[in-house]
């Protein structure tokens, strides 16, 4: 068992394994299932993942109107040739966007940490398919990489937006993904560790501020900012950068921003875009009334 990230590249290293290895073997550890039983169970997540991204990309709405489409015109951008940034990373938060508004269409989606921030790993793992033509179980093996990382925040910080704001949510599956990418691509236990640590402390103090309590609005942009900045900062570790402050303690960091962030930033919709004139008339124009009394 590992406790934290430095423990789990340690034991990557001495064991001279993938991060995703001392997963998997935790995983059959503690379930008492074989290999095969263990990836069977990952891989069925990993089919929900797909059928997310296929169906956001054809193109969905919410109920409430708030979000859906954003995918597609994404895609179009793309096909037209004339983007400015990379053409992966829009592939990735096009992706990205097309799981949460599957979500906020209410779909199935596979929560990675959690729904609210469910976008960034299949996002960017569907996007690298494309580029690396990994194996079956190499996408396997990148959803517990993710889980590896997502399981230190989990017992040592929150992955909840209401108890630590939106870098517990979008913040972990970001630096979850940056992880994973950094593994798929070829790179070491401690470049995947450098990865969580860049993208997380850059998404620090990222408040939860719901438009009418929905998971929506900017939940589904968000996902895309987190896709985009997993991606970046995979790349940052893969050419040698290192970041100053240990991944541990980053983590440490988040945790302790979390505690001291107000109850109005963690997920009540009475701060932030939810608190805002357009985000109070978007909230009673759905529900008629306004949830918010103290706004």
């Amino acid at each position: 068992m590992f406790r934290n990230v430095a423990e789990l590249v340690q034991l990557a290293e001495s064991k001279n394994i993938k991060i995703s290895q001392v997963m998997i073997e935790q995983e059959m550890e503690i379930k008492e299932k074989t290999y095969e039983e263990v990836l069977s169970q990952m891989g069925q997540n990993l089919d929900v993942m797909e059928r997310a991204v296929a169906k956001g990309l054809t193109g969905v709405h919410s109920f409430s109107g708030l979000t859906g489409g954003d995918a597609v015109l994404l895609q179009k951008y793309i096909q037209r040739g004339q983007f400015l940034s990379g053409e992966m990373i829009l592939d990735a938060v096009s992706k990205a966007v097309a799981t949460n508004e599957v979500n906020a269409a209410m779909g199935t989606i596979c929560a990675t940490p959690t729904a609210g921030s469910a976008g960034v790993v299949p996002g960017t793992l569907f996007a690298l398919k494309n580029k690396l033509n990994p194996s079956r179980e190499q996408m396997i093996e990148f959803l517990f990489t993710a889980g590896a990382f997502g399981f230190v925040v989990a017992n040592n910080a929150s992955i909840s937006g209401a108890a630590g704001g939106c870098q517990a949510e979008v913040g972990s599956a970001a630096g979850m993904a940056a992880a994973a990418i950094v593994e798929m691509a070829g790179g070491k236990p401690k470049q995947s560790a450098e990865a969580m640590a860049i993208t997380l402390k850059n998404m620090l103090g990222l408040v939860c501020d719901p438009v009418a309590g929905l998971v929506e609005v900017p939940c589904v942009k968000r996902n895309a900012m987190g896709a985009s900045n997993a991606m970046i900062a995979a790349d940052m570790a893969l050419a040698g950068i290192t970041s100053r402050i240990p991944c541990d303690e980053v983590i440490d960091a988040m945790y302790k921003i979390g505690q001291n962030m107000p109850t109005a930033l963690k997920e009540t919709a009475q701060g932030g875009l939810a608190a805002t004139p357009t985000g109070k008339e978007l909230q009673e124009k759905i529900f008629g009334v306004s949830l918010n009394k103290n706004n």
